[in-house]
């Protein structure tokens, strides 16, 4: 869990994912598309993969856990928050208040 929380707090946007998801690559996608850089973490390619796939877990209640999305050192969650708060607007605000994008 430490390392997770740690990983999540030194970027204004991290993506934590698996290579072979298609909804971490749309996540991934909608994040750059935005005009951000997120730190993305692959769990399959992670030594300490496996431990932190278990610390998302209890850290989202679900399994998979991925992608997984932290903004400004905070849980946002999974696709469906990240898609709800895109949808609703709320998305571009929380990336300008985060330092993640400029305009």
């Amino acid at each position: 869990m430490e390392r997770v929380l740690k990983l999540a707090s030194q970027r204004a946007v991290v993506i934590f994912g698996v290579s072979s998801c298609c909804m971490c690559h749309t996540i991934k996608t909608l994040f750059c598309d935005l005009g951000v850089n997120p730190a993305i973490h692959e769990l399959d390619q992670d030594t300490k993969g496996k431990e932190m796939e278990r610390a998302l877990v209890r850290l989202l209640g679900r399994n998979p856990p991925v992608p997984t999305v932290f903004i400004g050192g905070q849980l946002v969650g999974s696709t469906d928050k990240v898609m709800s708060l895109h949808l609703g607007g709320n998305l571009i605000p929380l990336l300008r208040e985060a330092g993640a994008i400029w305009l």
